[in-house]
């Protein structure tokens, strides 16, 4: 590792900045795990497209339906291009651990944290029967915490069946080796979240279309996460790098040009991304920049061919420069 578990904290203060983006996992046509694309991937996200991190084996990127072998193999693909290429642009991994076994949440996170990853993920599990959870939520992150070195990441988000409070975040983050929360929460929750923990832990959500307010309104240094940094940007095209960046140097009337000339993007994602399909949305999207994305694995379920076309004339008309114009 490259800080003691003491030290988890400030080296998060210190390194977990920027944009990060969390992978979709693509699959061949047999649904493999498509290793080769899948590195083709990440190279272009960090090198041409500049994201600053990479959330691996999450919800995005199915980890549901993998086996434990297949998300390893993820985590191994991601540490090794991130932290074994000496000529390439910085860059940071956080990888997901999340499961409903606790033994497998160990075992994953043990695994990452001897790979050599920078953090681990571990989302607030689904919960039966239970109608007061704050005390069972607490002892699982300190479970995870005592068992680990590695700096661990919360996430609480709707499909969970609840939403863990600000509250409860607030003393989950005192745990030494607790460093982040990515919080999928309505707005005034992390808002709170971050007046109350924010000397102790990163609060961050996965609205891209929030992010410029929260750089601006709460003093946020770390988007973590979704697909939009690689789904909204080209390697001649980077306008979520460039409002980002004029938006922490301050120029912020500059920055919020640039961001809302993104909506034309935005929406010509949304209206065309079916309530059941978000993931093979995305991948689609992929394939159309010349991106690996493929197939999705069931329970999910893939495109028709015409939803693709819909997707293609939204894309083809939503002024994502693919091109340099000066070429």
């Amino acid at each position: 590792m490259k800080y003691k578990k003491t030290e988890a904290k400030e080296f998060a203060r210190q390194n977990m900045r920027g944009i990060w983006a969390a992978a979709l996992t693509p699959f061949t046509p047999s649904l493999k795990l498509d290793e080769t694309g899948f590195r083709q991937n990440i190279r272009h996200w960090i090198d041409d497209l500049e994201i600053d991190g990479l959330f691996i084996a999450g919800k995005q990127g199915e980890f549901f339906s993998m086996s434990i072998s297949e998300r390893k193999q993820c985590m191994k693909i991601a540490v090794e291009e991130v932290n074994n290429k000496p000529n390439s642009r910085n860059a940071s991994t956080i990888l997901s651990c999340s499961d409903q076994n606790m033994d497998v949440v160990i075992e994953l996170a043990r695994y990452a944290q001897n790979l050599g990853a920078d953090y681990i993920v571990v989302h607030a599990p689904i919960l039966h029967f239970t109608t007061n959870q704050d005390e069972l939520l607490y002892e699982y992150y300190k479970h995870i915490s005592e068992n680990v070195e590695i700096g661990i990441a919360m996430w609480s988000h709707p499909d969970s069946g609840y939403l863990m409070s600000p509250e409860l975040c607030n003393r989950i983050a005192n745990l030494p080796n607790i460093v982040a929360i990515k919080y999928s929460v309505p707005r005034e929750m992390y808002t709170e979240l971050t007046r109350m923990a924010g000397d102790r832990l990163i609060v961050s959500t996965a609205s891209e279309e929030e992010w410029f307010d929260n750089i601006v309104d709460l003093g946020w240094r770390l988007y973590l996460c979704s697909s939009p940094p690689y789904l909204l940007q080209t390697s001649v095209d980077k306008r979520m790098r460039e409002y980002t960046d004029l938006a922490f140097a301050g120029d912020i009337k500059k920055a919020k040009r640039v961001r809302d000339s993104l909506n034309p993007v935005r929406e010509a994602i949304r209206k065309t991304k079916p309530g059941d399909k978000p993931p093979a949305h995305g991948k689609y999207w992929q394939d159309l920049l010349g991106q690996a994305g493929g197939p999705v694995r069931r329970p999910m379920l893939n495109l028709t061919d015409e939803e693709k076309a819909l997707i293609k004339i939204a894309f083809d008309g939503c002024g994502l420069r693919l091109t340099d114009l000066a070429a």
